[in-house]
């Protein structure tokens, strides 16, 4: 069975174990962007994936219920930058490798600012971006790389502007997949188990995102033990069904336009 993950930092302590643990060789894997497992799926290339919330309702999938990649405050890996005062942006450069942070983005910006920008997607260079836009969505590892506090411009973390909105605990992505899939023997439980024996060898990730991705020990750490959550509680599960009513209303907004 082949499973399509995400490449970014966030989610190694998810695959850790089906990597270097207890369940390697359960499953094949393939890595690749967030936008690109959902493809994965939808082509019937992969049976399940770590899929961008927003395309799960719009591809008829399942979900399992336990692990994710969510937050609940700052996230530091979906950032928004921008040139000029935020109820101003008329322009936005976005990363469309995720379509929950490009959905997640249009929302708060509407909800909170009282503008809908005109979108182009564009390669994750921040300075490239707000070359011909007033406002640049960056994500994932790219956005890691970044510190927002030395550059000169504004900027939010839309995990943080998310919770204080909404109250709510942020989920980005969920394996997903057909229930056939997902209600395989054991699948649920590999799952749960791959991400516990992850973070149990938190040392080995951090040692490896250094070598291999270039983050600091530091860094590296602080994201995945306090920005990223990844146990999925009945609260997460809340804020996943409110963001998903949301992004309904974006679609249909946007079919009306």
């Amino acid at each position: 069975m082949l499973i399509s993950a995400v490449s970014y930092l966030n989610t190694w302590p998810l695959v850790w174990g089906f990597l270097h643990g207890p369940q390697r060789g359960r499953f094949d894997f393939r890595f690749d962007l967030p936008a690109r497992c959902a493809e994965s799926l939808a082509k019937g290339e992969a049976a399940i994936g770590l899929v961008p919330v927003a395309e799960i309702e719009r591809l008829g999938l399942e979900f399992l219920p336990d692990t994710g990649i969510a937050c609940e405050g700052p996230v530091r890996s979906i950032l928004l930058f921008s040139r000029v005062p935020f109820a101003d942006i008329r322009t936005l450069a976005v990363d469309s490798s995720s379509r929950t942070s490009v959905a997640l983005v249009q929302i708060l910006l509407r909800e909170r600012y009282g503008v809908s920008p005109l979108l182009t997607a564009h390669a994750p260079d921040l300075d490239q971006m707000l070359a011909g836009s007033d406002a640049a969505l960056v994500i994932g590892d790219p956005a890691l790389r970044l510190e927002p506090s030395v550059l000169p411009y504004g900027w939010l973390d839309l995990g943080a502007e998310w919770t204080a909105w909404t109250g709510l605990p942020m989920v980005f992505a969920a394996w997903a997949g057909s229930s056939a899939a997902l209600g395989g023997p054991g699948v649920r439980d590999s799952f749960v188990d791959s991400w516990r024996w992850g973070m149990q060898h938190l040392d080995e990730i951090v040692a490896q995102a250094k070598a291999e991705r270039g983050f600091s020990d530091k860094l590296a750490r602080i994201y995945l033990e306090r920005h990223i959550q990844f146990e999925l509680t009945p609260r997460h599960l809340q804020g996943m069904a409110r963001f998903r009513s949301l992004v309904r209303d974006l679609d249909a907004r946007k079919q009306k336009a």
